[in-house]
């Protein structure tokens, strides 16, 4: 009688052993087959997913043939608390098992999100504010001239504040540097003078050349104790950094006395009036060794440069004709 019910538990026990073997080994092929949709797919991890959650919207999007699987699967490999959120790329007829480990893998789709040279820190957080792909505030605005412009790689869900912060420590990165290495005797005491001048450096002239002589003319003109008089830090003492002036200047505004207006004071301004990029600010530590003191627009979009004010009389007086002919040709165009 023992015997027998020996060898019937042996027999259920076997069973069950086979059962549970075969229930497993179905799990792994299911998790090993390729899956039934035919084209690439994106699948979002949002902030905050959980494992049951993600694997009911895979099954809901045909991605998985089985939720309860993927879970068992995730949790045996110790998966279960790896997600990363992001966008995923999900190629077609993908099994479960590369699906698990691409949405815990962290390498999330990457998007491009470009800052120009020459933007105010407000124009930056707007800009930043206005992408797609990321997410959140910042508390506020960042001191001027701290913000690296480039091009940075970014995945959905990432936050404003986390871009800001890359472009600080860039920034900081290369004023740094370029600080180690600049010229002898210049009249900059510390590397926030570098960053004003080499904003004022970004927003007087777009043409690489020629920054670093924009830049020996602003060094010469404080060695020499001369104001600096550059229409942009007018502008910014106008805006405040929050939008472009729209117009030319009033006389009225090139004698108003603002921290900025280095029309009215002496040296360098309160602060950079943009965030300039590295050329600029490697020029502003580095100019060109010059005499020029004065450079005015020369109607192709670089600059025509002079030494003495005589001669830059003269380069005004060119320009103001060229700009007497565009006006005149505009009023031909509108008639």
């Amino acid at each position: 009688m023992v015997r027998h019910i020996a060898s019937n538990a042996l027999t259920l026990l076997i069973v069950a052993m086979t059962l549970v073997g075969g229930i497993i080994a179905w799990g792994a092929r299911e998790m090993q087959a390729p899956g039934n949709f035919s084209q690439d797919v994106v699948f979002e991890v949002k902030a905050g997913d959980r494992l049951k959650g993600v694997s009911e919207r895979l099954a809901a999007a045909g991605l998985i043939s089985n939720g309860l699987i993927f879970r068992i699967a995730a949790r045996n490999a110790g998966d279960d608390q790896k997600l990363k959120f992001g966008e995923y790329k999900i190629p077609a007829y993908a099994s479960m098992k590369q699906i698990l480990g691409i949405v815990t893998s962290g390498k999330a789709l990457t998007y491009q999100v470009t800052i120009p040279e020459g933007l105010t820190s407000f124009q930056i957080v707007m800009l930043l504010k206005n992408q797609p792909y990321l997410t959140g505030d910042v508390k506020e605005i960042p001191p001027e001239g701290s913000l690296a412009p480039d091009t940075y790689s970014i995945s959905k869900g990432d936050t404003v504040a986390s871009v800001i912060r890359r472009m600080t420590l860039a920034q900081h990165r290369i004023i740094t540097d370029a600080w180690a290495l600049r010229a002898e005797g210049l009249p900059l005491k510390s590397p926030d003078d570098a960053l004003t001048l080499a904003s004022i450096v970004e927003k007087e002239t777009s043409v690489p050349a020629e920054r670093p002589i924009v830049a020996s003319v602003f060094i010469n003109r404080l060695n020499r104790g001369m104001r600096l008089q550059t229409d942009p830090t007018v502008i910014y003492g106008i805006t405040g950094g929050k939008g472009n002036l729209g117009r030319g200047l009033r006389q009225s505004e090139l004698r108003k006395k603002t921290p900025w207006n280095t029309y009215v004071i002496d040296g360098l301004p309160e602060t950079p009036i943009a965030n300039p990029g590295k050329a600029s600010i490697e020029a502003a530590l580095n100019p060109a060794k010059t005499n020029y003191l004065f450079f005015v627009a020369d109607g192709t979009g670089g600059h025509v440069f002079s030494e003495t004010i005589g001669e830059h009389n003269k380069n005004v007086a060119k320009w103001r004709k060229i700009e007497a002919r565009k006006k005149a040709k505009r009023l031909k165009k509108k008639k």
